[in-house]
């Protein structure tokens, strides 16, 4: 079985990705979802010092989520009070207020901390 140890160069990188992919389907409690969870962490740790994500700005995150969600325009009125609100936030014309990332935090999921981001 694969011993599971801290990454610490690409090349232990990929043999992590490669046993994650042996174990991927494992059953929790078992060794091989003990595994699982186990390269999960390592993996993520390493890419979180090696692979930042970048920050998405408010606009870009709301597009994001359109486009995860397959939103319109027009479903967005709700959080935004009307389609010209709507255009002109996501053409950077009108700034964020507290009201619209409240709703698209609640509305949406949009994480609080990235709506608030400049």
């Amino acid at each position: 079985m694969f011993t599971v140890k801290p990454i610490h160069n690409e090349e232990d990188y990929k043999a992590a990705f490669k046993e994650l992919d042996k174990v991927w389907d494992a059953k929790p409690n078992t060794p091989e979802g003990d595994t699982l969870e186990l390269l999960l962490l390592v993996i993520e740790a390493y890419e979180a010092k090696h692979h930042p994500m970048p920050v998405l700005d408010p606009i870009d995150a709301i597009k994001y989520k359109m486009e995860e969600e397959e939103l319109t325009q027009q479903d967005l009125v709700r959080y935004f009070g009307s389609k010209q609100r709507v255009s002109e936030v996501l053409n950077r014309k009108r700034n964020l207020t507290l009201k619209m990332i409240k709703n698209l935090y609640h509305g949406l999921g949009i994480p609080a901390n990235v709506l608030l981001s400049v």
